[in-house]
């Protein structure tokens, strides 16, 4: 059985599983209505569950492979909430089932994968920048991403390759930080650091 937290908790747990992605707390409540308290909030991180910060003045969060693992157990292993009715219990019971004959089969992660990759770099590019065209640091981008450095980069290799997409190294080599420098892309022996989508 896994550690317990409450409903609203493991629901925002659960929810930035699905999205794959860093989601602010202003959108956690506005878009999937779930309130994570500072109490909650507080015992996720202490456990290693979740990563709260600050970017500017938003709170994001970004769940980490231990929450992943943590939902995988809670979905098959987890009590419904004591609160639930009927049908709402049963289809727990069904959703317990599913996750069982998933985890044993090896595709829970095939089954739960977030939104195509290419569709969230995208939308991540926006949520950072000032609109098409606006060139947004890969540095920002990165961390917001929830996949496998080498499937990013192919990814926004593929959307150069489309034609829409741009990468290009930084005009001004001496304001690159160190992130800026691990987040580059190696394309025909340069580094690109910045990327800009048009829009389509």
């Amino acid at each position: 059985m896994p550690e317990t937290y409450a409903p609203s908790a493991r629901a925002a747990l659960v929810q930035l599983m699905l999205e794959g992605r860093v989601i602010p707390n202003v959108e956690l409540v506005k878009e999937f209505k779930i309130e994570l308290g500072k109490d909650d909030r507080d015992a996720l991180n202490d456990d290693g569950l979740l990563e709260s910060s600050k970017e500017g003045r938003r709170l994001v969060h970004r769940i980490t492979d231990k929450g992943i693992a943590w939902c995988i157990n809670d979905l098959s292993e987890g009590e419904a909430p004591s609160r639930m009715g009927p049908l709402a219990r049963v289809h727990a019971a069904v959703l317990r089932r599913v996750m069982r004959f998933l985890k044993e089969r090896g595709l829970f992660g095939e089954a739960v994968r977030p939104a195509d990759l290419e569709d969230l770099i995208r939308q991540v590019y926006l949520e950072l920048g000032d609109g098409y065209q606006d060139w947004v640091r890969l540095a920002k981008i990165r961390p917001r991403l929830s996949a496998e450095r080498g499937e990013v980069d192919e990814t926004l290799l593929q959307m150069v390759k489309a034609g829409d997409t741009h990468l290009v190294a930084s005009a001004n080599q001496k304001v690159l930080t160190e992130e800026d420098h691990a987040a580059a892309i190696r394309i025909g022996g340069e580094d690109k650091h910045l990327m800009a989508i048009e829009e389509s």
